[in-house]
């Protein structure tokens, strides 16, 4: 089959990668890709969120399936002008990423399906925002209700830091402050059945130790060895298919990626977010993993034919990515700078481009905040992240900066 990716960044890289090892996939187009992105597939222009654009693009290529990587896309109802075309696309209509597009929205479905999440107020008022604050206390969680690239979201314990964050934002949501390690599970959805990937954990503050500003994300995991015994199969038990089947009785069925982003309380796993694609960077090593051959899979989502599809196979051992960030990410990133030490040449171990282009000399330079994914990958996660980390220093980017501990605790433990 031909397959058309719609996106630029690290997480498109990984699933173009993955799809072009797919001894069934012939073609691959992405769209607009970068400079990584090239050596995998076939580059076009076009503007991911132009639903004429994208569909055009797919009729001329004649692709048989669409994968649209970004969530600003599919809420913009890309999907939805693909499907209506008659091609096969994964992802979700723009009604249905609503789920992450509005945390209120997804606040609703949660509490029709009876999710476990934290208890939240919608705010659009600074009055409702401090009673709100003051209901709940320290740690203060205050969530934009719109898409923001992952950065919407500020956990503080200073109230005035919270307050502007919800008058920046104007209607926000925010919840009570849920404790406990945070896991990635994304399920594949058809609109009547879904499967669980393999969990992971990112890393989404900027510096070590867990401080600093939200980012989108600075490594991340799989396996999660000190994952409680059969965590997959109690989240799609708990959260994963009631939410199916509640957009599915809205009349909104649900197909593509549902991510929860899960915190593992006391009481059992809880619900932070949900978001309508896969996860950045956590695509990246989770994908890694996945021996079934991807293209298929998600032609079965796009298709409503999962329950049809053999189990998922899986391989052993665990990769490890670090996010290779440009100067002054993620405030105001530089761009322009050029990337020395390019392919690396450790074992087990590759990169993945996420803000990256070629220069007038035909030079790789960075193209955004999160430049670079560094993959490691071994027979556990100590001999992932030591790859990935060996990997990391023969790349050399002026004012670039990345975290030192990604994976440590795990590969500790």
């Amino acid at each position: 089959m031909r397959v058309l990716v719609i996106g630029s960044g690290g997480r498109e890289h990984a699933l173009c990668r993955a799809l072009r090892l797919d001894p069934a996939v012939v073609e691959v187009h992405c769209a607009p890709g970068n400079a990584g992105i090239a050596e995998v597939a076939t580059l076009h222009q076009v503007t991911p969120t132009d639903g004429a654009a994208v569909t055009a693009l797919a009729e001329r290529l004649g692709a048989d399936l669409v994968v649209i990587g970004p969530e600003a896309p599919l809420v913009a109802g890309v999907a939805d002008a693909v499907r209506a075309a008659g091609i096969a696309c994964f992802g979700p209509s723009a009604e249905a990423a609503r789920i992450e597009g509005s945390k209120a929205f997804a606040k609703d479905v949660m509490t029709a399906a009876g999710v476990p999440t934290a208890r939240a107020y919608t705010c659009t008022t600074q009055e409702e925002a401090a009673a709100a604050l003051d209901a709940f206390g320290a740690p203060y969680v205050v969530k934009d209700d719109g898409l923001a690239a992952g950065k919407g979201v500020v956990v503080t314990d200073s109230r005035e830091e919270a307050l502007e964050h919800a008058r920046a934002c104007g209607r926000v949501v925010i919840e009570e402050f849920l404790d406990g390690p945070e896991v990635s599970l994304f399920a594949l959805c058809d609109g009547t059945d879904a499967v669980a990937l393999q969990p992971a954990q990112d890393f989404k503050r900027a510096y070590d130790g867990d401080k600093g500003p939200n980012t989108g994300g600075m490594g991340a995991y799989t396996p999660l060895p000190w994952a409680p015994e059969g965590l997959s199969e109690r989240v799609m038990a708990e959260i994963v298919r009631p939410t199916v089947a509640e957009m599915a009785r809205r009349g909104t069925p649900y197909t593509g990626v549902l991510y929860a982003g899960l915190a593992l309380t006391s009481s059992g796993p809880r619900v932070i977010e949900f978001n309508a694609r896969f996860g950045d960077p956590e695509t990246q090593v989770v994908l890694d993993r996945l021996e079934t051959p991807l293209g298929g899979l998600l032609l079965a989502c796009a298709t409503g034919t999962l329950a049809g599809h053999p189990p998922l196979r899986w391989r052993d051992g665990a990769a490890v990515t670090v996010v290779l960030a440009a100067e002054n990410y993620p405030a105001d990133p530089v761009k322009g700078d050029p990337i020395a030490g390019l392919p690396v040449t450790v074992e087990g171990a590759y990169v993945l481009h996420a803000g990256t282009a070629l220069d007038e000399a035909n030079r790789v330079v960075s193209n955004g905040g999160r430049v670079l994914n560094v993959v490691g990958t071994g027979a556990d996660v100590a001999q992932a992240r030591a790859r990935a980390y060996e990997a990391l220093e023969q790349i050399t980017m002026r004012g670039s900066h990345h975290r030192s501990d990604i994976a440590l605790a795990a590969a500790s433990s």
